[in-house]
């Protein structure tokens, strides 16, 4: 079974597809569970003792006021479209579409005949369902860009029955959110956002949404786990719930035990082709956002920094001489980026973005991305041992990464590492002509080509700035120096063993 298998993004939900289940079930494989031992469960109530009592434990007094409060803002969406007619006699579910599975999907369509009266090349419409809530008396919706999709015409379904056909104010497929509009002649009853950041595991969620199309449905759970990442796009930073959730309930809202929308239930993991107490919803921190940008300019402005960022494992760390692994390394800056601007370098390692910890890389792209373009961030940076706060003026466009040159004649192999080294062009670093095979260079991935363009802490411009920096490391006592490398246009830190060879 591959690795690469991802929770399936849920779509409009409909009995035609039930189908579909055991095929989820195959392809997305079970996961193991770990039984952990009760605390104190080998300890005995010593003879003639009094037992412990324990205080009531009161459950939940049930959420009927909070559904009936919130229902009315809580809608169906139905999307209809024409797509091309395959060579297979079913159409791809709507639960798999923008899943990994689709694809599959589709090359197996092409291995089918083509029903009969059907012809490669001809329309046919397409049905599919999912739900949405308001957010604004004026006939703003927010639902899942998956459950829209490429859809010709889109209508909402109201609690109070009316069907209304909605536009499509904008969408944003990284964090799989979209906006529509409805026009219903007077003010719509809407929700109110909550603070998802104060979420913790264990509270009290409920959901709401139209699961399988069935119509208006309630379930309830708790938080499981906050900043999953799912692999279903760059700023995955999901809450996982096992409130029941399931294909049609995309693009519903999830609510804290005040009615406030706390997430956006967007994916389910579902071995069985249905609910099994994993659902993930996009946090209502990064949805209002998203929503905000959509509902002023139809688009959403993102933060660019304008670095790549590479994770510190103990052996680079122990390279650069950090005190711990908390952090993002930055493999590199791109040239006339906002963190060259700003004097960020290779080499730092990001902690902190306005006073929020960075512990990992997803922590700063996710704060530089909800940050508004043109705006302030403080970068709380160690460099060479040092704490350092950078004011960065942060971006908006993405810069073209650049494609690093080298070429020139050969120098002498790099004693013990395995590298032989070729000049480059003047300011370009030194390439990687060939790696002796089982050297240290050839265990820590180096290949023929790469380009070094820092060893420890200096620049690489000739084969001999790399000897002196391995010298000079190796004297002070390093175990390992690391090696900043270009390769296919990305950048990315080595660290390399001294002791060894």
């Amino acid at each position: 079974m591959s690795d690469k298998s991802q929770p399936a993004r849920k779509a409009p939900g409909g009995k035609r597809h039930f189908w579909a289940a055991g095929f989820l079930a195959l392809a997305l494989g079970t996961t193991a569970l770990t039984t952990l031992p009760m605390a104190g469960s080998a300890q005995t109530t010593a003879p003639g003792a009094p037992a412990v009592v324990l205080p009531h434990q009161r459950g939940p007094q049930g959420f009927a006021d909070l559904a009936a409060r919130v229902a009315p803002s809580v809608v169906r969406v139905t999307v209809t479209g024409q797509v091309e007619a395959t060579p297979a006699s079913v159409e791809i579910p709507p639960e798999l579409r923008g899943t990994p599975l689709e694809q599959f999907f589709r090359q197996f369509e092409r291995g089918q005949r083509a029903p009969r009266g059907e012809q490669r090349g001809e329309q046919r419409r397409s049905v599919g369902q999912g739900s949405g809530f308001i957010i604004d008396a004026a006939g703003y919706i927010v639902t899942n860009n998956h459950v829209v999709g490429e859809a010709s015409a889109v209508k909402v379904e109201l609690t109070d029955g009316r069907e209304l056909p909605a536009r499509v104010i904008g969408t944003d497929p990284q964090t799989d959110l979209a906006l529509l509009k409805v026009e219903a002649g007077g003010p719509l009853p809407a929700v109110t956002w909550g603070d998802s950041d104060q979420l913790r595991v264990g509270d009290w969620v409920v959901a709401m949404g139209n699961p399988f199309g069935l119509g208006g449905s309630v379930t309830a759970g708790i938080v499981s786990a906050r900043g999953r990442q799912i692999g279903a796009g760059p700023y995955d930073d999901f809450i996982q719930t096992d409130a029941p959730i399931n294909p049609g309930n995309s693009g519903g809202p999830l609510f804290n035990a005040n009615g406030e929308v706390v997430g956006i239930n967007t994916a389910i993991y579902a071995p069985a082709g249905g609910n099994v107490g994993i659902g993930f919803a996009v946090p209502a921190r990064m949805a209002r956002h998203v929503i905000t940008d959509l509902q002023q300019d139809g688009r959403v402005a993102r933060g660019w920094l304008g670095v790549s960022m590479q994770p510190l494992n103990a052996e680079l760390a122990s390279a650069l001489r950090l005190p711990d692994t908390r952090g993002v390394l930055v493999a590199g800056v791109e040239p006339g980026s906002p963190a060259a601007a700003a004097g960020v370098k290779a080499g730092d390692v990001v902690v902190g973005i306005d006073g929020r910890p960075v512990a990992v890389a997803r922590d700063l792209a996710v704060a530089v991305a909800e940050a508004s373009p043109r705006s302030t961030a403080t970068l709380t940076l160690l460099r060479d041992g040092q704490r350092v706060e950078q004011a960065v003026t942060l971006g908006q466009r993405e810069a073209p990464r650049q494609e690093a040159r080298a070429g020139g004649a050969e120098a002498p192999r790099q004693a013990s590492l395995g590298l032989r080294l070729s000049t480059g062009k003047a300011g370009d670093g030194v390439t990687v002509a060939a790696v002796e095979p089982g050297s240290i260079a050839a265990t820590r991935g180096l290949q023929a080509g790469d380009v070094i363009l820092r060893a420890g802490e200096r620049e690489v411009r000739r084969p001999e700035d790399v000897s002196q920096a391995v010298a000079a490391a190796r004297s002070a006592g390093r175990p390992a120096i690391a090696l900043q490398v270009a390769r296919d246009g990305g950048r990315a830190f080595i660290a390399l063993p001294l002791n060894a060879g």
